[in-house]
């Protein structure tokens, strides 16, 4: 299947005084998703958004939201988020012992269920559960501040993360979140990513259209050939 590049802009770069507006923005420059950074201040060394803030983009934005739990105790708020409106739900497996039952319950609250994993943390804690997951993150740096440089070991992951989801025959979206810019992001298509989570890279530029095109257009190029001519001008959600 033809593999399309997707662009997500975390908001934890974006103008907080203005969110509205700024969603409004990358909306109307080609995003993909919006990706929204939830951090408990406990997993990781930040403090950002709850079920509120996702509620209120849920009614400025028709783009899938892209939710990000970094939470030492997700499942006791995946049915507030799911609630309010996150189409993704993404658990760290270092925060689920019973990664399965968390999935499982992401999914009776209707909403899609996203893994995901610290630059360290081995693939190997996820294989069981691929056949369950909708969405596949990589962090490819270490959670809890936006703007960090890439961590340029995490490629060979990302190239292990697409082998495995191939081999297994997973639809699972891999995504890779941390230090994307448009100089990595050829790389980082190119190692088997389908979604580029920008923050700083897009929110810090002055032009969201043309930021947000030249990382696909960056992505894109990174492709074979063949796939890039199939999926030309092509988005899925």
């Amino acid at each position: 299947m033809p593999r399309h590049v997707r662009i997500a802009p975390s908001i934890l770069s974006a103008d907080f005084g203005r969110l509205a507006d700024e969603v409004a923005r990358v909306e109307a420059a080609g995003a993909d998703f919006v990706h929204v950074d939830v951090m408990d201040g406990h997993f990781v060394p930040n403090l950002t958004a709850g079920p509120p803030i996702v509620e209120a983009l849920r009614k400025v934005t028709k783009l899938p939201l892209d939710v990000h739990l970094m939470m030492t105790n997700p499942d006791a708020f995946i049915a507030e988020f799911a609630e309010a409106g996150a189409d993704y739900l993404t658990v760290h497996v270092e925060t689920c012992p019973h990664l399965h039952r968390t999935v499982c319950a992401i999914k009776e609250h209707g909403a899609k269920a996203g893994v995901t994993l610290n630059p360290a943390t081995s693939l190997a804690t996820v294989e069981e559960i691929l056949g369950d997951a909708d969405l596949l993150l990589i962090m490819s740096v270490n959670p809890g501040f936006g703007g960090q440089r890439f961590i340029e070991w995490t490629l060979s992951k990302i190239r292990r993360a697409r082998a495995l989801l191939d081999d297994r025959g997973s639809p699972a979206l891999l995504e890779v979140d941390g230090g994307v810019k448009v100089e990595n992001a050829g790389q980082i298509i190119a190692a088997g990513a389908d979604v580029l989570v920008a923050g700083s890279a897009i929110f810090c530029q002055e032009d969201y259209r043309a930021t947000i095109a030249a990382l696909r257009q960056a992505g894109q190029s990174a492709l074979p050939e063949e796939r890039t001519a199939a999926s030309h001008g092509t988005r899925q959600r």
